[in-house]
């Protein structure tokens, strides 16, 4: 796998960016992987003697309360309720500038209310040791500090504009997994420690972190090690190599510290005792040893495996020649890591996945859209690479302006988040209609505006109630004394302060009980800056 990490063209009034290294690790391709709506007064932060709860709006009808447990294959919440984890992976803390990315173009605010507003809960935060000991963030222009929410980012450390993100992504109602994707900006290593920093280290920064954030209810767990990989083994009992007993020491000294978070283990990429695939190429993929060699936590109810999983434009791998492709590929997750879900061992939550492409004709495409359709059927979670569109193999869910969504992507992806989080067994659909009245699409309107000093964003829900599917819609509001800065799941066209949005491809049909959302960022020009007059119909 290669690891890709960037560097940010200088100055403020510059909105592109380069690549300054390309590293490559063995024969694999890799890059150092590098919620909508409601606003804080439906936010509820219950913090008891023990621990925090915090209650997270999922959609209309259901909430999730933290902490999160497990029971058998499952995520549950703390009322015991069914949990899908459906997130992004947005990097930059382990890189060189020791920030996520993108903050040079788009205020840290307006990107996390993005990215709830299309239908996400979680996002999983890679971060470096180096970063996380860093007293400034590296590099000039890497935080445009111009753009309103980012002025309070001036003057603080990596570590103070995290604990900002996550305070932001709290209130937003969405939650955050940190991941220790490095150990530097340099490189991925093969284990959790190298000549420079000592598993101590690695334990020290994850203990500090369950601490800092233990009554930071949206932080909701710990992803080990990224991808441990080469020399890396599983159930060997080689304190050195053993990625099992390590993930034990530290998940174990982390929830001595705060027994609330979930301790999510990857794979390793081969070295499994007792591995039955030939060859599992990808770097934190293969979960064999699990069945022989399961990790054992002190506080129960608590682990969740994390297999990574990619295409042909990662790495050419020589499963997507066999006469069986795609169907060659149920077989391979189920023994490589699906097993552990099936058999109720544990949860399985899809750490990494991602690619260009979508389609149904190209390899990687294929690859894609049998995953997600895998996902879908086996009810796992994901976080998925990523939202940056600076992974040099994968691109994202953003394009290269860093605000327009990448249609074929979200369209894919959102046969997953349709209806809301999925969360809860409980029926939410809309009582059958009776079979005597004409079917006919029937749509209705919300919206909810998070200001702030200078500028605001809105997120809009457009709800079926109906009980036909539409075809297409068309979005009508007014709005004085503001100017649209972005603007995302439609096209917005304004014409002296009346608005007409159209939606993008993947957005246009809206099944009966579901819902479509999106939403736009615009600064303040007077008082009177709220929309009025939202309409919404269907065809």
């Amino acid at each position: 796998m290669q690891e890709i990490f960037s560097e940010i063209a200088r100055g403020f009034s510059i909105l592109k960016w380069r690549y300054l290294a390309i590293f490559k690790f063995r024969q694999l391709a890799k890059r150092l992987r590098i919620w909508y709506w409601l606003s804080s007064a439906l936010i509820s932060l219950l913090i008891v003697s023990l621990h925090p709860q915090m209650l997270l709006p999922a959609d209309a009808a259901v909430t999730i309360q933290t902490p999160l447990s497990t029971q058998g294959a499952r995520i549950v919440d703390a009322k015991g309720s069914p949990v899908l984890l459906r997130g992004v992976n947005w990097f930059g803390l382990e890189s060189s500038i020791y920030v996520p990315h993108g903050l040079w173009v788009r205020d840290y605010k307006e990107m996390l209310s993005q990215i709830k507003t299309l239908g996400y809960n979680v996002i999983r935060m890679p971060y470096s040791i180096e970063a996380i000991r860093a007293t400034a963030v590296g590099g000039t222009g890497s935080i445009n500090y111009y753009l309103a929410g980012n002025s309070e980012l001036k003057g603080k450390t990596p570590l103070e504009i995290l604990d900002a993100l996550v305070q932001e992504a709290g209130k937003q109602g969405l939650m955050i997994l940190l991941d220790s994707h490095s150990l530097d900006s340099t490189k991925l290593p093969e284990l959790w420690y190298d000549s420079k920093y000592t598993e101590a280290d690695w334990i020290n920064t994850w203990t500090m972190l369950a601490d800092r954030y233990k009554n930071q209810a949206n932080v909701i767990g710990a992803d080990l090690k990224n991808e441990p990989h080469g020399v890396a083994t599983w159930g060997t009992g080689d304190q050195a190599t053993d990625w099992r007993l390590a993930a034990e020491r530290a998940g174990n000294a982390i929830l001595s510290v705060n027994p609330n978070w979930l301790i999510l283990v990857e794979g390793t990429d081969g070295n499994v005792v007792g591995q039955k695939l030939p060859r599992y190429d990808w770097w934190g993929g293969n979960l064999e040893g699990v069945k022989n060699y399961p990790v054992r936590l002190n506080v129960s109810h608590k682990l969740v495996y994390s297999p990574h999983e990619y295409g042909q434009g990662v790495h050419d791998q020589p499963w997507f020649y066999e006469a069986n492709f795609p169907q060659n590929l149920l077989d391979r997750w189920e023994i490589g890591f699906n097993y552990i879900a099936t058999q109720g061992i544990a949860p399985i939550w899809i750490g990494e996945f991602g690619g260009r492409l979508v389609d149904i004709s190209s390899k990687e495409g294929i690859w894609q859209q049998q995953l997600v359709n895998y996902i879908k059927q086996k009810n796992l979670s994901f976080t998925y690479w990523s939202w940056n569109p600076n992974s040099g193999d994968t691109g994202g869910i953003l394009t290269d302006d860093w605000t327009t969504i990448n249609t074929d992507k979200q369209k894919l992806l959102s046969t997953l988040l349709t209806g809301g989080d999925a969360i809860s067994t409980t029926n939410t659909q809309p009582p059958a209609t009776p079979p005597s009245t004409p079917a006919k699409a029937q749509l209705a309107v919300t919206s909810q505006i998070q200001s702030y000093t200078q500028n605001f964003c809105t997120d809009i829900v457009i709800a079926n109630n109906g009980n036909a599917s539409t075809k297409d819609w068309k979005l009508t509001f007014v709005m004085n004394q503001a100017t649209l800065t972005n603007a995302w799941g439609g096209n917005f066209i304004s014409n002296n302060g009346k608005y007409q949005v159209t939606p993008d491809s993947w957005a246009k049909v809206i099944a009966p009980g579901q819902s479509v959302k999106l939403g736009y960022c615009a600064n303040k020009k007077g008082t009177q800056y709220k929309p009025s007059q939202l309409s919404v119909s269907a065809s």
